[in-house]
């Protein structure tokens, strides 16, 4: 624990929970879109829910979205704003069970027809804990440089991408797979110690049956 778990993150909003952590998951699912969002499904589940309008839960998640941080002042001002990008946006209750009290399920689509959806919760302390990205278990929590690569499950895909870290030194502290069935998609979520130059990460999504490659730097 280090002293911002314990006095909260720079934020506009009166909870590191319900604000800056609900903006901070928000982030996370317009960079693993990529593109500009017209449409937003998100769906609270528990004290999300109950207390959103009251905590600004919805304009945190939309600041997000449309790539505001936490401590970004026009965060109050985000369903103004994403109503003027004609960025559509509906607000339901998540259907879940056992999951974290603060948890949002979130469903991005941009102009084209591409769409991502993720399951996150705010933990506390404006962290966050991604658990589920298109519908498959995930675990990491951008507190270390991440990348989250979705690719056709096809033998030697993982070699291919990691062989591209240890080409530039980089140590990879965590590495989670998972894949809805075999020869399907599946989905690496890659930890790595240190910095990543985002090259890297162009480099990768050139690689054979790699559907999208994210890089998520730390908060």
């Amino acid at each position: 624990m280090n002293v911002f778990d314990i006095v909260g993150p720079i934020m506009v909003g009166p909870s590191s929970s319900h604000t800056a952590g609900a903006a901070r998951i928000g982030f996370i699912a317009g960079l693993l879109l990529g593109e500009p969002a017209v449409c937003a499904e998100i769906k609270l589940y528990g004290s999300f829910f109950k207390t959103y309008q009251g905590h600004g839960t919805d304009k945190a998640i939309v600041a997000g979205i449309l790539g505001m941080k936490p401590d970004n002042p026009k965060l109050r001002d985000s369903l103004e704003i994403a109503k003027a990008k004609n960025l559509s946006i509906t607000i339901s209750q998540a259907n879940l069970e056992n999951a974290h009290p603060n948890t949002a399920v979130i469903t991005l689509y941009d102009a084209g027809g591409k769409s991502v959806s993720i399951q996150g919760a705010s933990v506390g302390g404006g962290n966050v804990e991604i658990t589920r990205i298109n519908n498959q278990p995930v675990s990491f929590t951008g507190q270390y440089v991440t990348l989250v690569v979705i690719h056709r499950d096809v033998p030697g895909t993982i070699a291919k991408v990691t062989e591209k870290l240890s080409a530039r030194r980089v140590n990879i502290c965590n590495f989670r797979l998972s894949r809805n069935q075999k020869g399907g998609t599946a989905v690496m979520t890659i930890e790595v110690d240190g910095t990543l130059d985002r090259d890297v990460n162009d480099s990768i999504m050139k690689l054979p049956n790699i559907l999208h490659s994210t890089l998520i730097m730390p908060n």
